[in-house]
């Protein structure tokens, strides 16, 4: 992930090349979980919504990278759970992506969408399936998630998981009737 941001705002002025510098430092502090820095940027008037040129916000990164601590004190100063990247990935869907349950049980807590389905219709619940994250899957059932439910191609978790050959996942996900 690079972070190059636009540098024709909306006034059509170029941005300042120092302001583009703050905004990397910013982003490498979600990158690397540093929340005390990141509350103190916010606090300064950092907009905790802040994105990266490919659409990451700074919850993105920190939940992409593990940071519970960071995902938190984000949420808690007023960032999205939900905001998408140009991808349309969400951070839960990033977190399942990556195996971190303590960044989804932040999220949930903070609101995010269990389902949030990325443009392709792929859910959270079956990232984690294709990925045989087993906890991850009863996390986000317990949550609400839709076993059942399926992407733009029909596919739904236990496909996922059967074409990855996530026997753990399928199993579970046989268990629980999906």
């Amino acid at each position: 992930m690079t972070d190059h941001a636009d540098t024709s705002p909306p006034s059509g002025q170029p941005i300042d090349p120092e302001l583009l510098e703050l905004a990397q430092q910013v982003f490498d502090l979600a990158r690397r979980g540093d929340a005390a820095m990141l509350a103190a940027v916010i606090e300064k008037g950092v907009p905790p919504n802040l994105r990266n040129d490919k659409g990451d916000s700074l919850v993105m990164l920190a939940s992409y990278h593990g940071h519970v601590d960071a995902v938190r004190t984000l949420l808690e100063r007023g960032a999205d759970p939900d905001l998408r990247n140009d991808n349309g990935q969400t951070p839960i869907a990033g977190a399942a992506f990556k195996g971190f349950d303590s960044v989804i049980e932040t999220l949930l807590a903070h609101g995010a969408d269990v389902e949030g389905a990325s443009p392709d219709g792929r859910t959270a619940l079956m990232i984690a399936a294709m990925f045989n994250r087993t906890a991850i899957m009863e996390l986000l059932i317990a949550h609400g998630a839709n076993p059942k439910a399926r992407d733009a191609n029909g596919v739904t978790a236990m496909d996922a998981a059967g074409r990855m050959g996530a026997g753990d996942a399928q199993a579970r996900l046989k268990e629980l009737g999906s």
